[in-house]
């Protein structure tokens, strides 16, 4: 397997559509905000200011601090949060975070910008067409997601290759039964959990005859020694785990699997 190590962001996508989910005063200071194409998060925490988060820093978008009102106006307007409290916007690839008081009820949100962006893997292509496996290394919200979207994308519809995507929380093709059209004619197996995610891997190469899968965040035992099983069936894998660097990798007894294991 081959290891990309992944650093950079680019562009927004569907950011309208993430805007008209939030509260009517953080709306109308985002639509006009200088940095809004750089933006990688807006932070709603009940009884805060609103803060918005980019590549180089944060700041707070009011003085108005967040009420339970505010909140609530952004839930009726998002889908549901599953057991990994995570949720999404009906055909778009933004994901909503929520935290939770001990009542379980939501009292703050992480709402992170989806994006599909095009013609950004240039680097890797001939790896792909070499039906190399690849796993990206990355901090989180380094666009590693990013990346494998287009991977996929560049794999059906121009490479013309049966793709299966493990899509553990709807990161990859969106919060809709409908997969968004930035994974092109790859196929998305959805995850009812996250622990779930190691038999999903094996469930795709056992009932849909894939020549790629791509899987998201590898970060159990389980999940790498699936994706190891998958590899040496002979399907190329493509996926993503957390790390700075190859020695994170090395160091790590749970993902050694992925690159081979250490004698």
């Amino acid at each position: 397997m081959t290891l990309i190590i992944y650093h950079s962001m680019n562009k927004n996508d569907d950011f309208e559509k993430l805007l008209d989910n939030l509260p009517l005063f953080v709306q109308q200071i985002l639509k006009k905000h200088s940095q809004k194409e750089k933006l990688l998060e807006v932070i709603l925490d009940l009884g805060r200011r609103p803060e918005a988060r980019f590549a180089k820093g944060s700041e707070y978008l009011s003085r108005k601090v967040m009420s339970w009102q505010d909140l609530d106006f952004t839930l009726k307007r998002i889908g549901k949060f599953d057991n990994d409290n995570r949720a999404g916007i009906e055909r778009t690839l933004h994901r909503i975070s929520c935290i939770r008081n001990r009542q379980s009820m939501i009292n703050g949100l992480t709402c992170r910008i989806g994006r599909a962006v095009f013609g950004t893997i240039c680097i890797i292509r001939d790896l792909l067409e070499l039906n190399q496996s690849v796993l990206i290394l990355g901090q989180p919200g380094r666009g590693k997601t990013t990346i494998i979207r287009e991977i996929a994308r560049i794999l059906s519809d121009e490479m013309h290759k049966r793709v299966i995507i493990v899509d553990t929380s709807n990161e990859i093709a969106g919060n809709s039964d409908i997969p968004h059209s930035g994974i092109g004619r790859s196929r998305r197996l959805q995850v009812p959990k996250t622990e779930l995610q190691y038999q999903i891997m094996l469930e795709a190469v056992e009932n849909h005859m894939p020549e790629v899968i791509i899987i998201d965040e590898i970060g159990t035992e389980l999940e790498a020694l699936a994706a190891r099983t998958i590899s040496e069936k002979g399907v190329q894998l493509v996926g993503t785990t957390h790390g700075n660097n190859l020695e994170n990798l090395i160091k790590n007894p749970i993902l050694t699997d992925l690159i081979g294991g250490i004698q």
